[in-house]
Order: structure tokens, then C-alpha cells, then sequence
């Protein structure tokens, strides 16, 4: 395939272009580089079998890594035709052509004037706003990095979990898998940073989407590294602070430590969920639902908080909490932040900030079709509703456990 230069096309804004100027740096090519792949009948025979058990489903997590992977490294080759210093505003899109899907990554190359002779020493997620946060907090940027996993309940986790939804209360089954695919995306993220031979990895983004029938938890971010966190090579730090929110807190002797997360799945109870329908029908305060989403709430914070005091943390900020209708009247609640601790020496270059370097570029082309293109921006707006998104094998589950309240329900009314 012949690939043609076009070295006046760029991918950074007008405030973006401010920043790399006053970082002694010039805006660069727009790269792209893209992948196209088809599950295939013996990958969604595997899969299948997968969803069915439960848990990470191993062929989808590799076959969406991969593809994501070669994406990347055909955009990396077109940036070094152009050369240039780093690559700024890595991001994936995701399409579905027909049943074929095309990974796309895109990302405009830095330059940097007066240099002879150019190496690309990083990449890194942040756009040129967000670059200009990371270095003048001090943070050398190495590599983007992602790390995914994807998962289902699957069916055994689905009967397991019915009998134990017959009672109000925390379903350990689903607590447990939710978890532990949720902290397998995170680790996989801290393992391409030690890769890097980085000491960090900030400014993640997290996106939850329906793929293949199941879900898929994805993380990007910049691996990076800043001399006061030399002991943490072994373990790099993880971050979802803005990278605005970043430098407020090193600009005051804050360092991030950790990205934390807390997962409950509740069960509203089979009695207690007729009990509710009948008050939502005469309306008033449900008691029940109540105390069933303070107790969910409660458990994740307080894994959050366990987390926090693990890693020696003082606090945890930028706290953001999601609910999810699991359906079947199970919910899932989620508290995710980042543990930081007041650290000697941490502050910035400068006292404060360019106004180009906070302000929110505008869009100025709004398309309402776009629903056919995935990318993370949207992804990290969706609600609960991305959980909902079944595919066929899904709703197959769900008609087995209908069918196997439906049993329960007969065999109650007979004793």
C-alpha cells in the first residue's frame, strides 16, 4: 500500500499549538494508523464457551489487544517518516464495518526547532494542553499505554447468583468477578509502564463497552516518570487525575499514589423486590431500595478506603461513583479515585497555569450518526446503559435465568 506524506495536516488546536510553542515545541503531522480484523467462527466458539463459564473471556481480551496493538505500531511507522521528537493525543477508535472491525489510532507527531536530527523519544496520550500539565508538574513522558480485559458473568455466575438474589443483600459471585476483571485492566496497564522503564502511569481514561457480545474494560494512559517516585519502578504509580487536577495538586506538594477502585454487587431479594414493584405502583418512600443502594454504596467506599490505607495514602480525591442495572434486580455499584500523599519536594515549575492550557476547546461539527463510530471520549460519557448492550449469547442467558425465576416462583406458590 503506497502511503502519502501530508506534512501540512496537523491534529492539534489552536490553544494546543499555544502550549507546544511555549514549550519551545512545533505542531507536527496528524498519523494514523488502523487495523481491520473478523472474529472468525473458531474464536467465537472459544468465546462462546468462555462467556458461558464466566469471568475474562481470553479470546476477545487478545484478539481486541492485538488489533489495538498493530494499530498503534503501523501509526508509530508513519511517525517516524515524519520524525519529529513525540507523539502527542494517541487515542483509539473502534468501527464496525459489517461485522468487520477496524482498530484506528491516531496521533500528531512534535517537533521541535533547531534540531538536525529528530528521535522519537515518547508517546503519550495527553494532548498538548495535557503535556504541557504533565512536564511542568515534573513528569517525563515514556510511552502510551493501555491495558484491557474482557468479561462476562457467564451462566454459572448467572444460576450461582439467582439463588443467592433470592435474598436481599451483596452477591459475592458477581462482586468477586466484577473486581477482579476491573483490577486485571489496571495491572496490565502498570505492566506496559515497567516495560517503559517507567516509575507512572497518569492521566488514565477508563472506557466499559459492549464487544463481541460481552464487556470490555479498557485503560489508557502515559507511562512516565518524575524523580520523586524512583521507588516505585517495581510498582508504578496509577493515576485518573486530570492532568489539570494533577498539577493543582503537585503545585501544592501532593503526589498521586494509586488508582483505586470499589466494586459491590447487590441483590434486592426476590420477596423484597415484589414488595418494592407494589410500593412503586402506590408511590412513597421504598425502604428496602433504600437501605439496599446506602449498604452497596457503603461496601465500595470502604474497599476504596481499605485500598487507600494499603498504599499509605492520605487521602483519596477526584472520587467519581457509577451504579449499574445489572438487570434480574442485581446492581453494581462502583467508586473509582486516585490515592494521593503529601510528598517533601513535590512542586511545580511555575506558580500558575496558561489560560491556553485549561481551556476546553469548543467542537464546531456535530454529527448525530455518529453512534456507528466507538471512540474513548464517548465511551467515558456513556451510562449504564453501555453495560446493558446484550449481545445474542447474552440474551440467552438472560431468557435461562427468567425461566429459572419463573421455577422458583411455581415451586414457592405450591408450599
Amino acid at each position: 500500500m503506497q502511503i502519502k506524506d501530508h506534512n501540512k495536516v496537523t491534529g492539534f488546536s489552536g490553544n494546543e499549538i499555544f502550549c507546544l510553542d511555549k514549550l519551545g515545541y512545533r505542531a507536527g503531522q496528524l498519523c494514523l494508523g488502523n487495523n481491520v480484523i473478523a472474529m472468525g467462527v473458531g474464536r467465537g466458539i472459544g468465546a462462546g464457551l468462555s462467556n458461558l463459564a464466566g469471568g475474562e473471556i481470553t479470546e476477545i481480551t487478545k484478539i481486541v489487544h492485538d488489533g489495538r496493538k498493530m494499530a498503534y505500531d503501523r501509526m508509530m511507522e508513519e511517525a517516524s517518516r515524519y520524525g519529529g521528537v513525540g507523539l502527542a493525543g494517541v487515542s483509539f477508535d473502534l468501527i464496525n464495518h459489517v461485522g468487520n472491525f477496524e482498530f484506528i489510532a491516531l496521533g500528531s507527531t512534535i517537533h521541535q526547532p533547531g534540531m538536525d536530527q529528530e528521535n522519537m523519544s515518547f508517546s503519550t496520550s495527553a494532548n498538548a494542553q495535557q503535556l504541557y500539565c504533565q512536564l511542568d508538574s515534573g513528569f517525563t513522558p515514556h510511552s502510551f499505554v493501555f491495558g484491557n480485559v474482557a468479561y462476562s458473568i457467564g451462566v454459572g455466575g448467572n444460576i450461582g447468583g439467582a439463588f443467592r438474589g433470592l435474598k436481599r443483600g451483596e452477591v459475592p459471585q458477581f462482586t468477586e468477578i466484577f473486581d477482579r476483571t476491573r483490577h486485571l485492566a489496571l495491572s496490565r496497564i502498570k505492566d506496559e509502564a515497567k516495560r517503559a522503564n517507567a516509575n507512572s502511569v497518569i492521566g488514565i481514561e477508563t472506557s466499559i463497552m459492549s464487544l463481541f457480545g460481552a464487556q470490555e474494560m479498557m485503560m489508557i494512559g502515559t507511562a512516565s516518570s518524575h524523580p520523586l517516585l524512583e521507588g516505585y519502578a517495581n510498582d508504578p504509580v496509577t493515576s485518573d487525575l486530570t492532568n489539570e487536577e494533577l498539577w493543582n495538586l503537585v503545585n501544592i506538594g501532593y503526589m498521586p499514589l494509586q488508582l483505586v477502585m470499589g466494586v459491590s454487587v447487590y441483590s434486592l431479594g426476590f420477596a423484597s423486590g415484589i414488595a418494592s414493584s407494589i410500593k412503586s405502583l402506590v408511590g412513597g418512600h421504598i425502604e428496602t431500595l433504600t437501605e439496599l443502594l446506602y449498604e452497596a454504596r457503603e461496601k465500595a467506599f470502604e474497599r476504596v478506603q481499605n485500598a487507600a490505607q494499603e498504599c499509605g495514602a492520605d487521602e483519596v480525591v477526584g472520587v467519581k461513583t457509577y451504579i449499574y442495572d445489572l438487570g434480574r434486580g442485581l446492581v453494581e455499584f462502583m467508586v473509582i479515585g486516585t490515592a494521593v500523599k503529601k510528598m517533601e519536594g513535590a512542586s511545580t515549575h511555575k506558580d500558575t497555569l496558561p489560560p491556553q492550557a485549561i481551556i476546553q476547546d469548543s467542537d464546531t461539527f456535530v454529527d448525530d450518526t455518529m453512534g456507528k463510530s466507538t471512540t474513548l471520549n464517548f465511551n467515558t460519557k456513556r451510562t449504564s446503559a453501555t453495560l446493558m448492550q446484550k449481545g445474542p449469547l447474552s440474551l440467552i442467558i438472560s431468557i435461562i435465568v427468567i425461566l429459572f425465576y419463573l421455577f422458583i416462583f411455581i415451586v414457592l406458590r405450591h408450599h
